[in-house]
């Protein structure tokens, strides 16, 4: 732990306050996952200026990715490094790859789904303490308690095996050094191993009795506010990730319109597949949450009747509707690249209604579904996926990454396909016979429309 959150401090210190000013994104944002872009031919090109014609909100991504995998024990700053390259080259040693430095599409693609899984794992989100406004990424799975009084917040596990406290004071003219003197002290018998003092935040690291610390502070005025991270040993493996998360998502003192949790969207766009003549339509899941009501474009209102947690579906159904051409689930699995089909989000995409087809590769991440690179835009999320055959693959699902790191750029989705068979199977556990004989997917298609609060 010593010399990840050494390498942590380093790199956090040569960015200066920026670890501490800037907002982390907000939650629900997954960043793009897109081929990196050479500038130079590839034979003369170096891992480090292909990482430096990547936008910065795709550096941000790749290191946080990487990090969450155990590969990279660097602040997340989107800041090129050979410790950053470094990582690239052992993530594709240990996965059979060839070390090159610089990941293709495939590979990228596979990088991102299963630090997403990781994520979804402990149940990372980024949080507001109510009592200070601090903003924290928090893995909810592991900690599954809060309690909040005037002075902070704390949540942990049932146990106490893990535990995170935000705690605020008012202290007469403060400093990171005179702080870091006194969290050094209190409680009493901490082995501190690691220290961190710069000008606007200080961190320390070590053992507090059976447990592994971590703690990271800082002031503005006469208003304190510390993070600390409490585990047990043998939880090392598990958290030793997230707390790097933790230490670059931490902003103490946001500001503007990014210090309170993102709203869903009032007016959310998706794609549906339209299964059955009776009309049964499949999509995202996460597109039909919290909806006040949900509209079929051209066909009106429709029910929500089941989900499938797992792989993130939802099964709707319009009543009345006449017309409706169900596409033929019938297919097996695509090896290597996809057409993805669907009708783009109008609020992004000038207004057409209409389905269009974009290319995407796949990449396997295991339990039948694969990602898609590059993703399709906004509004895709629910459509078909076809392969070379002209047959059903899949459903495409635009996920949301959360990167632990300074807001710079504004993030994008990445895209995942569940598998044909994950569809046939969900369907079938509701009752549905999908018979359709269309193969044509954009005739297949609808525009689902969910409004909210």
């Amino acid at each position: 732990m010593r010399s990840m959150l050494a390498a942590t401090l380093m790199l956090a210190a040569a960015t200066g306050a920026n670890a501490q000013t800037t907002a982390p994104l907000l939650p629900g944002f997954k960043p793009k996952v897109v081929q990196t872009v050479p500038i130079r031919p590839p034979a003369l090109q170096t891992p480090s200026e292909t990482a430096d014609a990547m936008a910065q909100a795709e550096r941000l991504s790749l290191q946080s990715d990487l990090a969450w995998v155990g590969e990279y024990n660097g602040a997340i700053t989107g800041d090129i490094s050979a410790r950053m390259v470094d990582a690239i080259r052992e993530y594709q040693k240990n996965k059979g790859g060839k070390p090159t430095g610089v990941l293709n599409p495939q590979e990228r693609a596979a990088l991102a789904e299963t630090a997403r899984r990781k994520q979804d794992n402990v149940g990372w989100k980024i949080v507001m303490e109510p009592t200070s406004g601090a903003r924290l990424g928090i893995p909810s799975k592991l900690v599954l308690q809060q309690a909040t009084d005037a002075n902070g917040s704390k949540w942990a596990s049932p146990t106490g095996t893990v535990q995170v406290l935000l705690s605020r004071r008012k202290e007469a003219s403060p400093t990171t050094a005179k702080l870091a003197e006194q969290e050094k002290k209190e409680p009493a018998g901490r082995k501190v191993d690691y220290t961190v003092v710069k000008p606007d935040f200080f961190v320390l690291s070590g053992l507090q009795g059976l447990k592994k610390f971590y703690v990271r502070g800082t002031f503005k005025g006469d208003e304190v506010r510390i993070m600390t991270i409490l585990y047990d040993q043998a939880t090392e493996n598990t958290v030793e990730p997230v707390v790097i998360a933790m230490s670059s998502a931490f902003n103490a003192f946001p500001s503007g319109p990014q210090a309170g949790l993102a709203p869903r969207k009032t007016v959310e766009y998706g794609t549906g597949i339209v299964v059955s003549d009776d009309g049964a339509i499949i999509t995202d899941r996460f597109v039909t949450d919290g909806c006040l009501a949900i509209t079929i474009g051209g066909y009106g209102n429709a029910d929500r009747l089941a989900e499938d947690k797992e792989h993130d579906l939802a099964l709707l159904h319009i009543y009345g509707a006449r017309g409706l051409k169900p596409l033929s689930l019938t297919g097996g699995a695509a090896k290597t690249n996809v057409d993805v089909i669907g009708i783009a989000d109008p609020q992004s995409q000038g207004g057409a209604a209409g389905a269009t087809s974009v290319k995407a590769a796949l990449a396997s991440v295991g339990s039948g579904d694969a990602a898609l690179s590059p993703p399709p835009a906004a509004g895709f999320s629910g459509g078909p996926t076809i392969d070379g055959d002209g047959k059903f693959a899949g459903v495409t699902l635009l996920k949301s990454t959360m990167v632990a790191g300074p807001a710079t750029a504004v993030p994008a989705s990445q895209a995942v396909m569940v598998s044909a068979e994950a569809v046939r199977d969900f369907l079938k556990a509701n009752g549905v016979t999908a018979i359709g004989a269309a193969t044509d997917a954009k005739a297949a298609v609808v525009r689902v429309i969910c409004v909210r609060k």
